[in-house]
């Protein structure tokens, strides 16, 4: 049985890590949310992304719900104690997923092919594809 999912935040990991002890993991696509991403200090940053891939890979920090498990974060320290922007709670671990995917989207590859090369690399078996390849955020004006 082929499923199709459509994923956003941590709620679609922890959804999707039941769903592959359900059905084999290769018959599974995640479609997932990209209206959150933004770009913060140059880099590209794609939350549920990075939420699904760390959930089935296996990397989540299970207590917090969200980023890496195992995760420091120095370098944010360092940027709120220089009066840099640290609103984002951007782990170290998770900083080297930035600057890869970052490094990959300058390359000219698009969203899909860096996602795809970051779930392989993080030992996801189910497909996972952003629901654009285009630039998206979502902004509320008040």
């Amino acid at each position: 049985m082929k499923v199709v999912a459509l994923a956003g935040g941590i709620g679609a990991g922890k959804l999707l890590r039941g769903l592959v002890r359900a059905v084999e993991p290769e018959d599974v696509t995640a479609i997932v949310n990209t209206g959150d991403d933004f770009t913060l200090h140059g880099l590209r940053i794609c939350p549920d992304l990075d939420s699904v891939t760390y959930w089935l890979g296996g990397r989540a920090d299970r207590d917090r719900g969200w980023g890496r498990a195992g995760e420091t974060f120095r370098t944010l320290e360092e940027v709120r104690a220089l009066g840099g922007r640290a609103w984002f709670g951007l782990g170290d671990l998770d900083l080297a997923t930035h600057l890869v995917r970052t490094q990959m989207l300058d390359e000219g590859r698009s969203l899909s092919e860096v996602t795809d090369r970051l779930r392989r690399s993080f030992g996801v078996r189910p497909r996972l594809l952003p629901m654009t390849d285009d630039g998206v955020e979502t902004r509320i004006e008040c």
